[in-house]
């Protein structure tokens, strides 16, 4: 167990949270500020089990999705607050060429690669140390993804670090190096609902996202390669719209997920500079609570819950429902390595994978705007 020297400061502690089926001991850290928000994460799939933040009254609620107890993150569920890898989003057919040789991954999702696969980063062991600074209390996890595991090349060693500042923020970096060409795309998958136990879906979350343009997807939810305009299509979040009016919108491509499933090209995309910029704000009326999705990466993947069906029972017996919570994943674009117009998400040896995004809380009355000069 490690403390910060002073209560005023950011603490962490950490308990033992159950085994696997294996018979892994697997722990779970929980970081805390002087505030009172409080985020847990356990070394089972370097998963976020837990955010607790104030409310604009000052009442502390958990605003993600997931299970009281280890065994529910054992078991099926959609990725419930976990570090997923070693590629988020979708491959398609689970195929991908590099220097001549193809790869062939584990196909999960249909016919197409999700997510890393059947056993993902989200469903691996990582080995965890905590530490604390003057401004922050952090869990630092390690893993090494091995050559084949998935399909993947190469021996991949991972760090991924999450730290809870003094200023309510949950910054997550990333690192990874390879022994041999790959490729590698790190993300994030907490569920959020910013009204906690006050509301049983987002559709009354306010979202603004900073792009101009999305990434439209097939039937199978593969990008089909085109960069779309936003300017009058329901995917234009430059201004705040609620989820339940824009998803009301009519366009064909809110089908298949019932409602948003799709990678946002985030603006200076192209920037040189490697420095986070602010990708999205969310903000919810009934609790105040307002969340701000700051990030390196160049897309962000909007999902609104919409294959979640009624079927897994979380935390205290609350039942997920379709728009239950919604995700923003920060991320390279899906199916990166079979479209070479896309950034690319290859990384060779001798070089350094790396990614920063922060998830910002904070309270507020007024929705916010974009500005939206192209």
């Amino acid at each position: 167990m490690t403390t910060g020297p002073l209560a005023t400061q950011p603490m962490i502690t950490a308990r033992a949270f159950g085994q696997t089926s294996e018979g892994e001991a697997v722990d779970l850290f929980t970081l805390r500020n002087a505030q009172g928000m409080e985020v847990q994460i356990a070394t089972y799939g370097a998963t976020v089990t837990s955010i607790r933040v104030p409310d604009a009254r000052g009442e502390v609620d958990d605003v993600v999705l997931g299970f009281d107890s280890l065994d529910g993150y054992l078991g099926a569920h959609p990725f419930f607050g976990g570090t997923i890898g070693r590629f988020g989003n979708r491959i398609a057919r689970g195929r991908f060429e590099l220097d001549g040789h193809e790869y062939s991954l584990t196909c999960n999702n249909g016919g197409n690669h999700l997510h890393g696969g059947a056993r993902g980063f989200d469903r691996r062991m990582w080995t965890g140390r905590g530490e604390t600074s003057q401004d922050a209390a952090m869990v630092r996890l390690r893993r090494r993804s091995p050559d084949g595991e998935e399909g993947y090349p190469g021996n991949l060693d991972c760090e991924v670090v999450y730290a809870l500042t003094a200023g309510n923020e949950l910054h997550i970096e990333y690192r990874a190096i390879s022994d041999a060409p790959t490729v590698v795309n790190l993300t994030h998958h907490s569920y959020f609902n910013l009204a906690g136990r006050l509301s049983d879906d987002i559709l009354g979350h306010q979202v603004s996202i900073n792009a101009a343009a999305f990434l439209p997807v097939d039937e199978t939810q593969i990008p089909t390669g085109e960069v779309r305009d936003v300017l009058g299509t329901a995917f234009d979040l430059r201004q705040p719209k609620t989820i339940g009016d824009a998803i009301r919108q009519f366009d064909a491509q809110l089908g298949p997920a019932h409602g948003f499933d799709h990678n946002f090209v985030l603006n200076e995309a192209a920037a040189t500079s490697t420095a986070p910029r602010l990708a999205a704000r969310v903000f919810e009326p009934l609790s105040g609570r307002v969340m701000e999705v700051v990030t390196t990466e160049p897309g962000l993947q909007l999902y609104v819950g919409g294959f979640l069906d009624g079927t897994i029972t979380g935390k205290g017996g609350r039942v997920y429902r379709r728009h239950g919570a919604l995700c923003l994943e920060a991320q390279g674009f899906p199916d990166a390595p079979n479209q070479p117009h896309f950034p690319s998400t290859r990384l060779d040896p001798g070089e350094t994978y790396r990614s920063s995004t922060i998830y910002r809380f904070s309270t507020d009355a007024v929705p916010h705007a974009w500005k939206t000069a192209r």
